[in-house]
């Protein structure tokens, strides 16, 4: 396992309850009727080509170059994603020709372009410069169902080291730039196009323009994949394959796990026997506030309060890979437990994500992360349930809509990501019981200023570290020698990359001077201005 997998917002009590399962069925809840297939190249935006196209309420699916399903009737287009590599090079991704045969519209991104001109007859070169940024269409053939209602001189963005230096005889080129002849081509007479730019990312103005001509108007699309469609067939489904039986779940407190949560009990009710662990490491006052939150809901949940458990567990540990291990062992021995006090239960309930499912599978290129979902198969026989993973067709963004469709509290909705280890992770030594008070109250005091300065809708994730040093400080006419403490802002979109939050130096003197007054124990505060990459979110 990736040694990062386990800090993944929330993920972390899906990981720890995957392993103690065995179920070798994981049931994929919602059935399409039309789909648009995105085959990965290993492009960085193969996941934002498929976040466009949901915004178009169109299904799509992303599957590896090397594994292409079959194409069945439902698959109404395919789409190719860019790629690192060359197609000039030995070795470099590859897909059957037959692929361009026609018979199902195609629409070849970047090197996927590359690839289809190479594969039909034309001629893929090194460019003299490398074209990468904003670029302006030149010429655009409005005669082309692909680019209709495409403006001239429309902004699009270039990243390739290679170029289209002729197309294929049986294709036509339908749009250039000032420095790239072979900005767009189409085959003659099949829809199959070919673009050299990136019409998913926002540098392409017109580019969801283009993505709806190809999904809706070329592959005749309905745009039927709404949040209320989800909702109501997901249930029906859930109804019938879970029937009269019993599912255990893991809740965290966090989005994912919530909104599965609510769709599974919508399905069944009180069959949805649900566990939250208190490990000692939660903020100041979540393990009742999560409970409240959820008596709401009608969910039949159980608390457990095993802080006891986690900190002997992890006394004298400092290395995090250590504490995480710990942590998880923890975890497991709990809610194995505590799910064997349930009696006839058949199902594991878990808030798996599509980006889990995508980064279960190895493409060759640097747009996947490889690492081990627990999530997604392989899990270790021992209590032999089986898998419902309501949630594993949507993105992130789309669990929220998803969300407020089920009426679910946007305080739960829009609740920072929380990494699963919690506290044990942003203390920067061992834990101790003491270690933690100070660092919950911290993190209140900087967290509720957030809320009542409006600034925490702002911010994508906030949080404060503990840090394994003290210094000098001077409270009253008295000398004290006590710990550091470092707040961490950031601004991301996804959590890949992120910018450390430009927050009011008002706010920030406000906010430093209760701590220090309020929180004893600490003398300093510092903040964090690192940005990700280079830094990354968490400290460990």
């Amino acid at each position: 396992m990736h040694k990062r997998a386990l800090l993944g917002a929330f993920l972390f009590f899906r990981i720890v309850a995957g392993w103690i399962f065995g179920g070798q069925t994981t049931y994929y809840i919602y059935t399409m009727s039309q789909q648009i297939l995105i085959l990965d190249f290993g492009s960085q935006y193969t996941q934002l080509i498929a976040r466009r196209v949901r915004e178009l309420n169109v299904y799509c699916e992303i599957h590896p170059f090397n594994k292409v399903p079959e194409l069945t009737p439902d698959i109404k287009g395919v789409i190719l994603s860019g790629s690192p590599c060359s197609v000039r090079d030995a070795g470099s991704p590859d897909v059957d020709a037959s692929l361009f045969d026609g018979k199902i519209p195609v629409l070849a991104v970047c090197y996927g372009a590359q690839l289809l001109a190479q594969k039909s007859g034309g001629n893929v070169v090194a460019s003299k410069i490398r074209e990468y940024g904003r670029a302006k269409l030149t010429t655009v053939d409005h005669h082309s169902e692909l680019l209709k209602e495409i403006s001239l001189d429309s902004q699009v963005w270039m990243s390739h080291s290679d170029t289209i230096d002729k197309v294929p005889a049986s294709a036509e080129i339908i749009a250039s730039t000032p420095s790239v002849k072979v900005a767009a081509f189409q085959m003659k007479d099949k829809p199959v196009y070919g673009i050299q730019f990136h019409p998913e990312v926002t540098h392409t103005t017109e580019g969801k323009n283009l993505l709806r001509n190809f999904v809706v108007h070329i592959c005749g699309c309905s745009q039927d994949w709404t949040p209320d469609q989800f909702v109501e067939s997901t249930v029906a489904d859930l109804k019938t394959k879970l029937g009269n039986d019993k599912v255990v779940m893991a809740l965290s407190g966090g989005v994912d796990s919530t909104v599965a949560a609510v769709l599974i009990h919508k399905a069944i009710g009180k069959n949805l026997h649900c566990i939250f662990v208190d490990n000692g490491l939660l903020r100041k006052d979540e393990f009742q506030n999560v409970l409240k939150s959820y008596e709401g809901m009608g969910l039949n949940i159980k608390g457990v309060d095993s802080k006891e458990l986690f900190y002997s567990a992890l006394k004298g540990l400092t290395d995090p890979e250590a504490k995480r291990k710990a942590i998880g062992k923890s975890f497991i021995d709990v809610f194995d437990e505590e799910s064997h006090k349930i009696s006839d239960v058949k199902w594991l309930g878990q808030g798996t994500i599509y980006p889990d499912i995508i980064e279960s599978v190895s493409v060759k290129g640097p747009s996947v992360t490889i690492k081990s979902h627990h999530n997604v198969g392989g899990l270790p026989a021992k209590m032999k349930l089986k898998v419902v993973e309501p949630l594993n067709t949507l993105f992130k963004d789309e669990v929220r809509i998803v969300g407020k469709t089920l009426g679910i509290d946007p305080n739960i909705l829009g609740r920072h990501p929380f990494p699963g280890p919690g506290l044990g992770i942003r203390i920067l030594s061992d834990i101790t019981a003491e270690k933690v008070r100070i660092l919950q109250e911290v993190d209140s005091i900087f967290i509720e200023g957030l809320r009542q300065h409006n600034l925490y809708n702002k911010v994508w994730q906030a949080g404060a570290m503990l840090l394994p040093v003290q210094s000098v400080g001077v409270m009253g006419d008295e000398r004290t020698y006590e710990n550091v403490v470092a707040l961490r802002a950031v601004t991301s979109t996804d959590g890949m990359t992120a910018d450390w939050a430009h927050l009011p130096y008002e706010f920030m003197a406000e906010v430093s001077s209760d701590i220090i007054n309020k929180v004893k124990g600490v003398n300093r505060v510092v903040y964090d201005i690192s940005s990700k990459p280079p830094a990354t979110i968490e400290w460990e």
